[in-house]
């Protein structure tokens, strides 16, 4: 009676410590909408060509257009905001096309997505699903003789991207600019800092002056993070009436991140 007593208990806590692990390693993103996503973007797509890039056993969709402008100076990568997808008419569009009139070619990704009323805590455990298709972007680039190649990510695409950089270093990338960094939902806290100190290369830091609490919250720590990467060219930009989707805004943001962009200097030959 005893053993019986001590053996059950056990039993119980083992299945107790079991069930989070199983059902973390269960967990992926909502691929069947990712498709719906996918097929609506392909079917009106207008400017640039859907390429699909390999992210591991799984293909996905990214939007890539190239710059006519002279000289060329590099390329951006451009992941969207959380639920969305790379032709996102607030963020994604307007940066995407119009950074190739500045000079630029564009690949704009699709992330990783979940149900529409997901949260960011619900997020958090697909962020490295997220890691292969940066890698496979900034190989699609490198591989097309791209000398200067910058990270572009909004809203829960920076926790995503800054899951990779955390994992990586950030390494094959020579730039990064954050647009909404650190946006959570209501009552709920970021899981771990951004590692924006592990970034030695350029960081702007670009949000708006109406955009949610937690991003301004987190300004002054965002501003400390990346001066400890040590790269004279970072800088932290406030956007006069943007909202955290820049709506109705996509000129400003363009313009602001182009004009720093432009700070970067010439390109190597």
């Amino acid at each position: 009676m005893v053993i019986q007593m001590i053996k059950l208990p056990f039993y119980c806590l083992l299945v107790l410590l079991l069930l989070p692990l199983n059902s973390v390693a269960e967990l992926q993103p909502d691929f069947e909408r990712e498709k719906r996503l996918e097929e609506q973007v392909v079917d009106i797509i207008f400017d640039g060509e859907p390429v699909f890039l390999n992210a591991g056993n799984r293909k996905f969709l990214a939007l890539h257009m190239e710059t006519d402008q002279e000289p060329e100076k590099g390329a951006v990568i451009i992941l969207h905001g959380r639920g969305y997808h790379p032709d996102w008419k607030n963020v994604a569009n307007p940066l995407r096309i119009g950074l190739t009139e500045k000079g630029w070619d564009t690949l704009s990704l699709q992330m990783p997505v979940l149900e529409k009323d997901a949260t960011y805590y619900d997020y958090v455990p697909v962020f490295p699903y997220a890691h292969p298709r940066i890698e496979a972007a900034i190989r699609f680039l490198r591989e097309k003789g791209v000398k200067r190649v910058v990270l572009i990510a909004h809203s829960c695409s920076v926790h995503m991207s800054m899951s990779w950089i955390d994992d990586t270093g950030g390494k094959g990338i020579d730039a990064y600019v954050g647009i909404g960094m650190g946006a959570v939902d209501y009552k709920q806290k970021m899981k771990k800092p951004l590692p924006l100190d592990k970034l030695k290369v350029p960081i702007l830091d670009i949000y708006g002056a109406k955009d949610f609490p937690a991003v301004h919250r987190y300004a002054y720590r965002r501003l400390m993070s990346s001066e400890k990467g040590g790269n004279p060219l970072s800088k932290q930009v406030v956007v006069p009436e943007a909202d955290h989707y820049f709506t109705e805004m996509g000129k400003p943001l363009l313009e602001e991140i182009s004009k720093w962009l432009d700070t970067l200097g010439a390109v190597d030959k």
